[in-house]
């Protein structure tokens, strides 16, 4: 594959979520940005997902001068170092909720499960791409205990109503951090806040490069994600991401 092809192909796999994930995300942008080292390619993978923090942080690196070994470096090297902190707060026989996919999130547990740590995991659907599934199946394969839930079971899951028992922690990962408080997944914010209701601590767990002092763009996703072929007359909101305040908040782990 030729370079401008597989540059585009990139592009496409970024803008449709096929490659999913921050960190996912920003590496794949890099490979691109690497191939034709611009700023019109700098631009062009930027608006093909607003809010993500971690990519623009990323390219600005790359733009500077900083080699694509260091800045690749740094994702193995702060997930190690989150791993190490997120087995800290793992108990045994914890209960912990999480929210689509997040890789720090995923990693993290993964560890702590290596490590001889036994707890159980709740997920959610993660509708309407279903990155909840991705994540369930990496705690299935890794021989994590694990449970799915519809999104409009997220009370239900955190009251420990019906029959389920109670998560002990939230852990979510981030697409944004700020100084008043973190972007992530609809559905985070409501996750954060009947968990708080339930005294469930949350914890986000992201890396240091999702840090930003701009304003963070709330991209809203297409229509047909929801329902393709819909009915004419019918207005359909597809938002992907929401903010949540410190308020909600217990820790911030990153790699620092």
């Amino acid at each position: 594959m030729d370079k401008k092809k597989r540059f585009n192909q990139i592009a496409r796999d970024i803008k449709d979520v096929k490659i999913q994930g921050a960190r996912n995300i920003a590496k794949k942008a890099l490979e691109a940005y690497s191939l034709f080292p611009s700023k019109k390619s700098k631009r062009e993978l930027l608006n093909l997902r607003p809010t993500e923090p971690m990519l623009e942080n990323v390219l600005d690196m790359a733009e500077e001068g900083k080699s694509l070994e260091e800045i690749r470096k740094h994702f193995s090297d702060a997930q190690e170092k989150i791993n190490e902190k997120v087995l800290k707060i793992i108990k045994n026989n914890d209960i912990i909720f999480t929210h689509c996919h997040s890789t720090n999130v995923v990693n993290s547990l993964i560890y702590a499960k290596n490590k001889g740590k036994k707890f159980e995991v709740y997920i959610t659907e993660s509708r309407p791409l279903f990155q909840g599934r991705k994540t369930a199946s990496q705690m299935r394969k890794n021989k994590i205990k694990v449970t799915m839930f519809v999104d409009s079971a997220i009370d239900v899951a955190l009251s420990g109503e019906q029959g389920n028992k109670k998560p002990d922690k939230v852990f979510l990962g981030a697409d944004a951090l700020t100084k008043k408080g973190i972007v992530n997944k609809i559905g985070s914010e409501l996750i954060a806040k009947i968990a708080k209701q339930n005294k469930i601590p949350v914890y986000i767990i992201a890396d240091s490069w999702k840090f930003t002092n701009k304003k963070v763009p709330l991209e809203n996703r297409k229509l047909n994600e929801i329902w393709d072929k819909a009915p004419k007359g019918i207005k359909i909101k597809n938002p992907a991401f929401e903010f949540v305040e410190n308020k909600f908040i217990k820790k911030i782990i990153t790699e620092k």
